[in-house]
C-alpha cells in the first residue's frame, strides 16, 4: 500500500489488520522525539567535556557521555525513518529496543536522583523525557500491533538462517551485558575498560541491549526490509563509537583485560553489521533488478 493509499483509505473506510501502515500516532511520536535527540547528540558528542554545565548530570569520563550520545545518535536515523517510511513492518521492530532503553533510564534516574542538576533545563528536558517516552513507545506499539502481517516487501530479499544467528548471538552477548551492567553496576567499576560510576554503569548497560532487543528479533524474521532501516541506525551508532574510542582512548584502562576486548569487539561488530548491510543490499538490488526485467516487454516475451 501506498502513502496515498493509506491516507484515501483513512477518509472513508478502516484498513484492514496487517495494512503494514505507521499510524500517525506513531508518527508524532517520532517527530517529538527527534529534536531532543539532536540536541542530546550536540551536547554529549562534541560537548563531551562540558556536561558539567551543558547537561542534566556530570558525565566522567567524557568517554561515557560519547557512547551515550552515540547511542542517541542511531536514535535520531531510526525516528526520522519512523516518520518517513511508508511500512510498519521496517521499523516495528525497534520499538521495544527503544522501550526497554527508556525504561532503564527512568529508573537510573530515580535510583540516582542526587547526581543530577536539579533546575537546570537538559534535567528538566531529561526527566520529562524518561517519565513519558515508555508510555509514548508502548502506545506505538500497541496501536500499531496489528499491522504488520509478516508479508514480505515487494521486491524482498531474505538474510539466511546463519546469518541471523550470528547477529542474534551478538545481540543476545550485548543483552546480558548491559542487564548485568545495570542490575550490578558495581561489577562494572571493577571490570569495565573505563571507570566508571553506578549511574555511568547502569546508563551504559542501558545503551547495551539497544543492538540486544533489536537483533535477537532477527531469529524468528527473514525479511531483511524488517531489519535494513534498523541495521542502518545501528551502523551509525558504532561508527561514531568507534571514533569516540579512538579520540578517547587515553581515558581507557589499558591495564584491564576489557579495554582491549571492549575495542576489538566493537571493531568486529561494525566490521560484521557493515558487511551483512552490504550484502543484504546486494541481494535487495538483484531481486530489484529481477523484477525490473519481469516487468519489461522482453521478459514479458
Amino acid at each position: 500500500m501506498t502513502r496515498s493509499e493509506g491516507r484515501a483509505d483513512a477518509g472513508t473506510a478502516p484498513a484492514p489488520a496487517g495494512a503494514d501502515r505507521i499510524l500517525l500516532y506513531t508518527r508524532i511520536v517520532g517527530v517529538v522525539i527527534v529534536p531532543f535527540l539532536v540536541a542530546a547528540v550536540v551536547i554529549l558528542y562534541p560537548f563531551a567535556d562540558r556536561t558539567d554545565e551543558l547537561f542534566a548530570w556530570t558525565i566522567l569520563p567524557p568517554l561515557t557521555a560519547m557512547l551515550l550520545g552515540s547511542a542517541y545518535a542511531g536514535g535520531i536515523w531510526f525516528f526520522v525513518q519512523v516518520v518517513r517510511s511508508g511500512q510498519w513492518h521496517t521499523v516495528r521492530y525497534g520499538f521495544p529496543a527503544v522501550l526497554l532503553f527508556s525504561v532503564l533510564l527512568a529508573v537510573a534516574t530515580f535510583l540516582h536522583w542526587d547526581k543530577f542538576h536539579p533546575g537546570h533545563i537538559s534535567f528538566i528536558v531529561w526527566v520529562t523525557l524518561y517519565v513519558t517516552t515508555p508510555f509514548l513507545v508502548l502506545a506505538a506499539m500497541i496501536v500499531n500491533r496489528r499491522e504488520d502481517a509478516g508479508a514480505p516487501a515487494t521486491p524482498e530479499a531474505s538474510l539466511p538462517v546463519w546469518v541471523r544467528a550470528v547477529l542474534a548471538v551478538i545481540g543476545i552477548a550485548a543483552l546480558l551485558c548491559g542487564l548485568c551492567l545495570f542490575v550490578a553496576p558495581s561489577l562494572g567499576i571493577d571490570l569495565w575498560a573505563w571507570k566508571l560510576t553506578p549511574l555511568t554503569a547502569r546508563v551504559l548497560g542501558a545503551v547495551l541491549t539497544l543492538p540486544g532487543m533489536v537483533n535477537v528479533w532477527m531469529l524468528g524474521d527473514a525479511r531483511w526490509s524488517a531489519f535494513r532501516r534498523i541495521v542502518q541506525a545501528e551502523l551509525v551508532s558504532l561508527v561514531l563509537i568507534v571514533a569516540a574510542l579512538l579520540l578517547r582512548g587515553g581515558e581507557l584502562l589499558w591495564s584491564r583485560p576489557s579495554a582491549p576486548l571492549l575495542v576489538a569487539g566493537m571493531v568486529c561488530s561494525l566490521a560484521v553489521f557493515a558487511a551483512v548491510y552490504a550484502w543484504g543490499e546486494v541481494r535487495l538490488n538483484r531481486r530489484v533488478s529481477a523484477s525490473g526485467r519481469a516487468r519489461s516487454p522482453a521478459g514479458r516475451g
